[in-house]
C-alpha cells in the first residue's frame, strides 16, 4: 500500500506529462498557423502572377 501512495504523491510523472502536452499544444498552433499563412501567401502570388499576366 504504501508503494502506491508514493506513487500517487511523486509528481515527477506529472510534470513530464504537462510539459509533453504543453509541447503538443505549441505544436498544434505553429503549425495551423505555418498552413493559414502558407496558403494566404499562396494566394497572394498566384493573384500577383495573374495581373502581372
Amino acid at each position: 500500500m504504501d508503494h502506491f501512495r508514493r506513487l500517487w504523491q511523486e509528481d515527477e510523472g506529472q510534470d513530464i506529462a504537462e510539459y509533453a502536452v504543453m509541447l503538443a499544444v505549441i505544436l498544434v498552433i505553429v503549425v495551423g498557423t505555418i498552413r493559414l499563412i502558407g496558403s494566404n501567401a499562396n494566394n497572394v502570388f498566384s493573384s500577383v502572377a495573374s495581373s502581372i499576366q
